[in-house]
């Protein structure tokens, strides 16, 4: 739980640090846009003034040096126009070969509704200077938004790396802990075997001893499941029905008499067959059981119902109990989590990695109502070539 929140603390930081980068660019580069436009409206005004003194140009007029004002302008798009808004002359626009009058009437139009013009009076004439953003402006004004999608993109790649990081981080923990823990079983259940064996023995006639024989397997068999998360499990295909039955069977030994279980829904799953882990499927709807027993504080109803949709089987565990809120319905399955005062809240998040992960399948809350109960699904894939 430390690592993760960690993890979300980093992840925050760094989406922190992601926006002050883009909003320091974005003010950076209005700074330099807003500077660079008034650069070039100050270059319009000297470009007006230099047309002026052209066309009054007289013997005393430096032709020359006016020629080179007007033709050094490679960059700016300019227009010029007379009183009454009609086409003069334009330099730097891309002129199309049919149209250009329509062209150019649209051009002023729009320039019109965006800028004040400069005003070219020679005597009593008067024309008017419109301009357009240089190639260079238009850049700058946009980069931000291409910054912004670049860091945006960098974001999503941080973010999917830091997922995949922690997610790596998390599964190494789970197979350490549960490598660790049926390692640490073996010893002492080879030991209650042989004292299993002992009391046989001694006492062949009692009749506890066989129960506790049938615990000593169960031992054995968790720590089998312990053994197989984090390595690749065999599937075998399987009917289903058995091993449900089986489990059930199991729980209902194992729980108090106030807790009632309805089967009646397991004929659906006569005769079909999945692809399975046996012991880890059964460890998944033990999971379940208990979960129920515990959300209606060891006393209520818990339903299993199976039915088959197209080549997928679904395994519906409801019971009575206190209901989730739909906010929380994704975290459930998350490790660590749990409305009880004890437990590590490992229960569920086993279980979907189980189903998901290893089964291909999937598991959801299917509904929940408050102080009412709660539906938890299981779907898995059926064997259809061997299914009866």
């Amino acid at each position: 739980m430390k690592n993760s929140f960690a993890a979300r603390q980093l992840r925050n930081w760094f989406l922190f640090g992601a926006l002050l980068i883009v909003v320091a660019s974005v003010l950076y580069a209005n700074r330099l846009a807003s500077r660079l436009a008034y650069e070039e409206r100050r270059k319009m005004e000297i470009w007006a003034d230099a047309t002026r003194e052209f066309i009054l140009a007289d013997e005393n007029t430096n032709v020359d040096f006016v020629s080179r004002i007007i033709e050094g302008n490679t960059t700016i798009p300019v227009i010029m126009t007379d009183s009454a808004g009609r086409y003069l002359l334009s330099r730097n626009f891309k002129e199309p070969r049919d149209n250009a009058d329509e062209f150019y009437r649209k051009k002023i139009e729009k320039l019109k509704d965006s800028q004040e013009p400069i005003e070219v009076r020679v005597g009593e004439t008067v024309q008017y200077i419109y301009y357009e953003d240089s190639t260079l402006l238009k850049q700058l004004q946009y980069f931000p938004y291409i910054q912004f999608s670049l860091i945006f993109v960098f974001i999503l790649i941080a973010i999917f790396t830091l997922s995949v990081v922690q997610k790596s981080e998390e599964n190494r923990v789970w197979v350490g802990l549960s490598k660790e823990t049926a390692h640490q079983l073996g010893t002492p259940i080879s030991s209650l075997y042989g004292w299993e064996e002992l009391l046989k023995s001694k006492y062949p006639e009692d009749e506890l001893i066989p129960e506790m024989g049938k615990d000593i397997s169960r031992l054995q068999t968790i720590a089998e499941r312990f053994s197989k998360v984090g390595s690749e499990p065999e599937l075998k295909a399987a009917e289903l029905a058995p091993m449900l039955e089986r489990t059930i069977e199991y729980m209902r030994t194992r729980t108090s008499g106030k807790v009632k279980f309805d089967t009646d829904g397991l004929m659906g799953a006569e005769g079909i067959e999945v692809m399975m882990s046996e012991p880890l499927l059964e460890w998944v709807i033990e999971n379940l059981c208990k979960n129920a027993v515990d959300a209606m504080d060891g006393a209520g109803e818990i339903k299993f119902n199976v039915t088959r949709d197209g080549k997928k089987v679904n395994i519906d565990v409801t019971d009575t109990g206190k209901g989730i809120r739909d906010r929380d319905f994704s975290k459930v399955f998350m490790p660590g989590y749990t409305t009880k005062k004890r437990g590590w809240g490992l229960g569920l998040s086993l279980a979907k990695r189980i189903v998901e992960e290893y089964h291909g399948g999937k598991i959801t809350v299917l509904n929940s109502e408050l102080g009412k109960g709660t539906t938890f699904r299981v779907q898995l894939d059926t064997d259809t070539d061997n299914s009866i």
